[in-house]
């Protein structure tokens, strides 16, 4: 496989350099939680074990992640979201000034190859002034554990979910006028303690963070931006504002620190939510989004083709999720070596990474899928890597 350069690029990546994040073998953050750890979680919630006991059963489950992570030769670690119920709303439930309201979240409407499967959440009221405490961090005890874990070769990665979905889960509607009389106060201020948990995690050490988003996938569907116009949101600049908004909560973010986005259509009990090619937020995402990387779904035909990599410019990697994360079937190499050729097209192989379209398990429950499946599309993710780049 050749390598292709655009004309006018002024920084290209080093093929050598394999120093720091996103890897050219990555994968997106959560793994399937093992019974033993949804065992514990049940009998957790009935009361019949305690916060001690549960943590000592996540701790030894995210132990073997990371051995598992590193047997398969990723360097990248991440705790699997094991402590999470969910990839997004345990760490927005606690941002200070956010309440969880049960019984009034929207439904999400998933599709999957045998039917549909509605998704109710919890509702969230910003009731208060939102905060974020620098000195503890939201997960930051979740990292603390992680990097003691990881061992030589391996870089812990945090996955949390970015300011827009703070936002695109409830609107304007969830924010109370009280607290915050117009959205721009509510943004000032959700920027703000963001900037906070991005110093505090850099305290502890960590140099990877990568902003999990759905919200800048799903407004490339148009059924999705007709249901927020019915919200009377501005669904055709809805966009603009999240990468704007995302910029302000990385401003002035530590040296060294790697900070990548991941974005998908949906993700729960092997199903998708959106559709839609990543033209409508390409050209405002990539050439504006101040971030190191995009994690990009890229698993099938929902999401549209390569041709908005043309926007990404030099110096930014792109990690095409070209396996899927759904199914268990796994990847022909020479169909994933064709398809990271045609992206070649459109921005550099240098600027190329592989990884799975999202996680494996983005809520408690999982995709239907085996760990040895899991396994395997890792390590076929690591195998293809090294074969085109040298390298995972």
């Amino acid at each position: 496989m050749g390598l292709r350069r655009r004309s006018g690029c002024t920084k290209l990546l080093d093929m050598s350099d394999v120093s720091g994040p996103p890897f050219r073998a990555d994968h997106v953050g959560s793994l399937l939680r093992p019974a033993d750890l949804l065992d514990a979680r049940t009998r957790a919630a009935a009361g019949e074990i305690g916060a001690d006991e549960l943590r000592a059963v996540e701790d030894a489950a995210i132990a073997d992640a990371v051995r598992l992570q590193r047997d398969v030769g990723l360097h990248t670690a991440t705790d699997g979201e094991f402590r999470r119920a969910t990839w997004h709303m345990d760490f927005i439930y606690a941002i200070g000034g956010i309440t969880k309201v049960e019984g009034e979240g929207r439904p999400v409407h998933f599709h999957n190859a045998n039917g549909d499967i509605d998704w109710v959440p919890a509702g969230l009221h910003v009731d208060g002034p939102l905060s974020i405490d620098e000195r503890a961090p939201i997960f930051g005890d979740h990292f603390r554990y992680l990097q003691s874990q990881t061992g030589e070769g391996q870089t812990a990665k945090l996955t949390i979910p970015s300011p827009s979905m703070v936002h695109y889960r409830g609107g304007a509607a969830a924010i109370d006028p009280a607290v915050y009389p117009d959205e721009d106060a509510f943004w000032d201020a959700l920027s703000a303690a963001y900037r906070q948990e991005v110093r505090g995690l850099a305290a502890l050490g960590c140099t990877y963070l990568q902003l999990d988003d759905t919200s800048l996938a799903y407004l490339n569907d148009p059924a999705q931006r007709a249901e927020l116009a019915e919200q009377g949101r501005d669904a055709e600049h809805q966009h603009e504002r999240y990468i704007r908004q995302i910029n302000a909560a990385l401003a002035d973010r530590p040296a060294g620190l790697t900070v990548t986005t991941h974005m998908c259509r949906g993700n729960f009990r092997s199903s998708w939510a959106a559709e839609g090619g990543y033209d409508f937020v390409a050209e405002a995402l990539f050439g504006g989004l101040e971030v190191d990387g995009f994690f990009l779904e890229y698993d099938d035909a929902r999401s549209g083709g390569f041709e908005p990599l043309r926007f990404v410019p030099p110096g930014k990697r792109v990690v095409l999720g070209l396996v899927t994360s759904k199914r268990p079937e796994l990847e022909d190499k020479d169909v994933l070596k064709r398809r990271i050729d045609e992206a070649s097209r459109f921005v550099p192989l240098e600027q190329l990474c592989l990884s799975p379209q999202c996680g494996f398990s983005s809520t408690v429950e999982g995709n239907a899928l085996t760990r040895e499946d899991q396994i395997a599309k890792l390590a076929l993710v690591v195998e293809v890597a090294q074969e085109v780049w040298g390298y995972a």
